[in-house]
């Protein structure tokens, strides 16, 4: 099985940069990721379009490049989260975790026996396709895959210390604008509204040596907390990245035009 770079990364202390594809269905992002530099891809099943087949693909190209693929699922039941590691995501985020018991549900669904009880196919896009003694690659599954929480909820905050705990939990990412929204934050700058409760998840994160990371398109934001401690970044999605580049180019150009005939 392929070794995965970002637990390579994290253990060593260094800090990962990465963005999510919400909109994109094709395989080639993750070529033009590399490209950008980005160490990982969130594909995202939550709120983007993509069925898994779709997914499947982009994570099979994304295999063959330095860009560690990783999938946002919709949910944490288990054909949703046991389908895509099967397809080769080597990480899987779980949105609106809660709760230590779902935690640890999360856990069991995504590693095989004896630390869970995920089902088997050893030549899978996984693996590659490729034959691979079954306890040997078991092992190396667990060992491998990262399963990250993605804290947006209150009481995800409320009760971080228990969710870190979990053995199995590799990382979390924090997802500030439903953050905001389940704490019923309207202030303008709802980032300031949110520091003490993103600065609490941080602190237990390194009190259990869990890496946590952010995901925002504020590159302020990012930098700040990457001082504080986060190892994970992942910048902006596909969707900003394309209007932003093309609104800079169109907006000079109208500009031009309007000098060029008055």
């Amino acid at each position: 099985m392929k070794p995965n770079p970002l637990r390579v990364k994290l253990e060593a202390g260094e800090t990962i940069f990465g963005t999510m594809a919400q909109d994109s269905r094709s395989p080639s992002i993750s070529l033009i990721m590399e490209q950008a530099g980005c160490d990982f891809m969130f594909f995202d099943m939550e709120h983007g379009p993509n069925d898994l087949g779709v997914v499947a693909d982009m994570v099979k190209v994304a295999r063959l490049t330095s860009v560690v693929p990783l999938v946002r699922v919709p949910s944490d039941q288990y054909h949703l989260m046991a389908r895509v590691l099967d397809a080769g995501a080597m990480g899987i985020m779980i949105p609106r975790v809660e709760t230590k018991e779902q935690v640890e549900r999360i856990v069991e669904y995504t590693h095989y026996p004896p630390v869970g009880s995920r089902g088997l196919s050893v030549t899978k896009g996984h693996n590659n396709f490729l034959p691979q003694d079954v306890w040997e690659f078991t092992e190396q599954a667990n060992r491998e895959n990262m399963i990250i929480l993605q804290i947006e909820r209150k009481k995800a905050v409320e009760d971080i210390e228990e969710l870190v705990s979990v053995e199995g939990v590799d990382a979390v990412v924090l997802g500030p604008v439903d953050l905001g929204l389940s704490m019923g934050i309207h202030a303008k700058d709802n980032l300031a509204a949110l520091e003490p409760y993103i600065q609490q998840v941080l602190d237990a994160s390194l009190k259990h040596n869990v890496p946590c990371g952010i995901h925002i398109g504020n590159l302020d934001w990012l930098i700040e907390w990457n001082k504080r401690g986060m190892k994970i970044l992942a910048y902006s999605n596909d969707i900003a990245f394309l209007k932003s580049g093309a609104s800079a180019g169109i907006s000079k150009l109208r500009v031009a035009a309007q000098e060029n005939a008055a």
